[in-house]
């Protein structure tokens, strides 16, 4: 039996919850209790998510954290969480609320404070914003924007081939909510990043990430500077947003790993 917090996996935009399955089972290995969270709406496989984007359509940031709160409070214990892109956001907010034992954040979507907007960002989003209705709607990628904005720094077949397995429509709410944040005293997109009493942060950034660029990541990390708490920065210099799905998805997991026991959680 576990003493260890549970382990919460959080996909960000375009990938399902079951695209954490290999990490689940990984992390289920070295004695963590696991499980992956979807988005509201989110239908339990990729195949009835993309028949159904109305029902993932309209979500915001503040309606992710208050379902991943919700799920949480029934566990009745602080979990450790794992987030991806927004997951990474949503994970960073609820860690600096004290929900959570502790985070890591894998590329993570930009927070409040945070000024760098690379222009790979503004062309790996661009099929949100390019139509301002899409704020209310769904999105969907094709494989060749699945291929510049996740899957640049692999092959194009292994790229192709993700797309196909993991992605779902996307929700254009979120990106509108991070893009306004700067302009907005309430945005959503606001961290705690003051907290001296929250659990430790992990930010994992890669290298080659057209969509969430290694100096958002870097800008992210200064933003935790008036904090004591423990804040870390880990570096994969040649991996792009699909580090979590693609061949060397391991050794992201295991580093995530490594950096947990020596937190000593």
């Amino acid at each position: 039996m576990t003493t260890s917090p549970p382990v919460l996996f959080i996909h960000g935009l375009w990938l399902h919850a079951r695209s954490w399955d290999d990490w689940i089972d990984h992390f289920s290995s070295a004695g963590y209790e696991a499980s992956a969270v979807g988005w509201p709406g989110d239908p339990d496989s990729v195949d009835e998510a993309r028949a159904h984007p109305e029902a993932i359509a309209d979500h915001g940031i503040d309606d992710v954290v208050a379902h991943l709160a919700s799920v949480i409070a029934e566990l009745g214990t602080k979990p450790i969480l794992v987030g991806h892109s927004f997951g990474g956001m949503i994970a960073q907010k609820l860690l600096g609320a004290e929900l959570a034992a502790a985070a890591v954040a894998i590329d993570a979507a930009q927070i409040k404070g945070v000024l760098p907007l690379p222009l790979s960002a503004l062309k790996a989003t661009l099929p949100v914003f390019k139509n301002p209705a899409n704020r209310h709607r769904a999105v969907s990628l094709t494989a060749d924007q699945f291929r510049f904005a996740f899957g640049n720094a692999i092959p194009a077949e292994e790229s192709d081939a993700l797309h196909e397995r993991w992605t779902i429509p996307a929700p254009g709410r979120p990106l509108f909510e991070a893009a306004a944040a700067n302009f907005d005293p309430h945005s959503p997109a606001k961290v705690n990043t003051g907290n001296e009493g929250r659990g430790p942060l992990l930010l994992i950034s890669g290298g080659r990430d057209h969509t969430v660029p290694e100096a958002v990541t870097k800008a992210t990390l200064k933003q935790y500077r008036h904090s004591e708490a423990t804040t870390d920065l880990l570096d994969f210099p040649d991996r792009g947003h699909s580090l979590t799905i693609d061949h060397g998805w391991r050794d992201v997991a295991d580093a995530s790993l490594a950096w947990l026991k020596d937190q000593g959680i």
